[in-house]
């Protein structure tokens, strides 16, 4: 059985978020809002999720008209920020990226 996920100090949250430009923290998550048209947003989920369904970490996700938003927690940290929170929002710009979405929150 895998140990449970280590949450972050606050320490740690400021540095990481410092290093993730447009990523904010809002309570216990860190979220990222993009503009994109409906089925391309739908098209950036399906991408999302493959890639979350390879690393067993996975967003809150809100398809909206016009905008997909993210947030990201550790549910099995307790619904604490760890360092998967993180590298899954980088991996989420990235995609983001692929998918001409255009950050809202930069």
């Amino acid at each position: 059985m895998a140990d449970a996920p280590v949450p972050l100090t606050e320490d740690e949250i400021v540095i990481a978020l410092d290093g993730m430009p447009g990523w904010r923290r809002e309570g216990d998550e860190i979220t990222r809002t993009f503009a994109i048209r409906y089925h391309g947003g739908v098209a950036l989920i399906v991408h999302v999720a493959d890639v979350e369904r390879l690393i067993g970490h996975h967003a809150d996700i809100d398809l909206r008209w016009g905008t997909v938003r993210f947030a990201i927690t550790t549910h099995d940290a307790g619904h604490k920020l760890t360092a998967a929170d993180f590298d899954l929002a980088q991996r989420i710009d990235t995609i983001a990226h692929a998918h001409t979405a255009e950050p809202l929150d930069s």
